[in-house]
This record gives C-alpha cells, sequence and structure tokens, in this order.
C-alpha cells in the first residue's frame, strides 16, 4: 500500500490525459444514472479502503474550512473562533480559510484525527466521489486521483462500467 501512496502521483499523471478525455465526455453526456452508479462505486471501493492505512489526504492536502466548521471545531477546542483562526489557519490566495501547514495538525502519528467527530465538511466528504452532480466535479476529481488510492480505484472502474 505505501508504494501505491508514493508512486500515486506519477501513476495519476501518466492516466492524466486519459481521464481528462473520459471526463469531458462525461460532462458533455452524463448517464441518467450516474449519481447511483457512483454511489455504488463509493461503497464498494470503500468495503476494501482503510483510510487509517493510508491518510495522505491529511498529510499532503489541507481542507477548505468554512465558517461553521471554524465555530464547531473552536467549540470542540474550547477556544473562541478567532483564537482558532489565528492559531491554526490562514487565508489563501481565493480568501478561503486553509491550515497553515500540512500534514494536518490534527493528524496523530497512528493516522487518527483528534477533531473527526468535528472535522471540517471537506474532510468528511473527501474525496467526494459520491457526491451528487458528479460530473460537476471533475476537475476537483482529476487532483484527488493523485493523493487519493480509493479515488483512484473508483475512477478506474468508473471507466469500466461507463463506456
Amino acid at each position: 500500500m505505501q508504494d501505491f501512496i508514493k508512486n500515486l502521483p506519477k501513476i495519476a499523471k501518466d492516466k492524466h490525459k486519459e481521464n481528462k478525455t473520459f471526463f469531458i465526455k462525461l460532462k458533455k453526456k452524463p448517464p441518467k444514472q450516474l449519481d447511483y452508479i457512483m454511489q455504488e462505486l463509493h461503497d464498494e471501493e470503500f468495503k476494501k479502503t482503510d483510510c487509517l492505512k493510508c491518510a495522505n489526504c491529511c498529510k499532503t492536502t489541507g481542507p477548505l474550512f468554512t465558517t461553521k466548521d471554524i465555530e464547531r471545531i473552536s467549540k470542540h477546542l474550547k477556544l473562541k473562533p478567532k483564537q482558532f483562526t489565528e492559531q491554526f489557519l490562514l487565508l489563501d490566495e481565493d480568501i478561503d480559510y486553509v491550515l497553515q501547514a500540512v500534514p494536518c495538525t490534527f493528524l496523530g502519528a497512528d493516522n487518527y484525527c483528534s477533531i473527526y467527530n468535528v472535522r471540517p465538511k471537506a474532510c468528511r466528504e473527501f474525496p467526494h466521489t459520491n457526491r451528487k452532480k458528479f460530473q460537476q466535479i471533475t476537475n476537483l476529481t482529476l487532483k484527488n486521483v493523485a493523493i487519493c488510492p480509493a479515488a483512484y480505484n473508483i475512477v478506474e472502474e468508473m471507466k469500466k462500467t461507463i463506456k
């Protein structure tokens, strides 16, 4: 698994053109049952995938923090939202709140998240492969296949399922 994770950016780069072409066709004419298909592929993959053995998303990228995320997490940490923001977050070029650094501050050596029950929405939904109207987030998916082995596997199965 660790070798696959280490090589995933290169593997995803090698598949990028193929995936991009597939997603362009998907956007033009999405199958009627796309949301159902994606939910099935997502559920099947996550029966086999244990995120605790990977946590590559937490090690390599930072989520966006919404106002609701900041309020919920600060309350959990017994901090004022302003304190939480100053201590852990910064505004990126898109004026979104993101972590000051990766790997995620809240990721433990055992790959457990210390704020798992109150984690940001972006973390709860990652890798977004079961999202409604999936065809609208193909650019995000192209990025996620280079980070998440499950997203990579789901896209590979998707290409076999949807001709």
